[in-house]
């Protein structure tokens, strides 16, 4: 048998095919992202790759929009993580787009510009203690954070890899356990599964490392 077939033969799997999937949001949660404007007001950039490490938080972000655009000008921004019951006011965001003109490539897919993104989305400003843009008073969680590095891959030039570091945390009340740790039995982020909105499932157990 020829090497190449034999190793064909070894690695098929019945029950796996092979795809090419247009995108890859394989089920992460949902990121409400403030920077500020150039005239002092704050932008709303709905997104959905992001993940946190310690204090460092790194943002998956179109280099297209204004979102990368206003973090290279102003190193601050606000991680706005919303649940479940706020994914209309997401949707209404997704449109739409804080550059002025539209860049072409948004345009054909769709995106308009506008640029007071609270009014759209039917949220509410909040002052941050230790950063220029606001909050979202909505989100069960808040991160003011700082810009600390901003890479563009050369294998993706069409997104940028963002490393903030959070400064100061926001809870709503609700979710708090005890002084410092937030109720997963109470908190759900809001999930983007391959372009579909979700909340989490039912309670399965806890890692050995849990502190609640």
């Amino acid at each position: 048998m020829n090497p190449i077939n034999q190793m064909n033969e070894m690695n098929y799997s019945p029950d796996v095919k092979t795809i090419n999937p247009s995108i890859l949001y394989y089920g992460t949660p949902v990121i409400l992202l403030n920077t500020l404007n150039e005239d002092g007001t704050t932008n709303i950039s709905p997104i959905s790759s992001s993940w946190a490490l310690g204090d460092c938080v790194v943002l998956g972000i179109g280099t297209g929009g204004k979102a990368l655009e206003n973090m290279e000008r102003h190193s601050e921004c606000v991680i706005n993580v919303p649940g479940p019951s706020m994914w209309e006011n997401v949707e209404r965001l997704a449109p739409y787009t804080g550059k002025n003109p539209v860049p072409a490539e948004k345009k054909e897919h769709g995106f308009m510009y506008h640029k007071d993104k609270y009014e759209i989305s039917g949220l509410t400003s909040i002052e941050s203690n230790r950063v220029k843009p606001a909050r979202i008073r909505e989100c069960p969680i808040q991160i003011e954070a700082k810009v600390k590095d901003v890479r563009i891959p050369n294998h993706s030039p069409y997104f940028a890899i963002v490393e903030t570091q959070a400064i100061q945390v926001h809870v709503h009340q609700d979710i708090i356990l005890g002084e410092n740790h937030i109720d997963p039995t109470k908190w759900s982020p809001l999930i983007y599964n391959f372009r579909h909105y979700f909340g989490l499932g039912e309670h399965l157990g806890k890692t050995f490392r849990s502190e609640t």
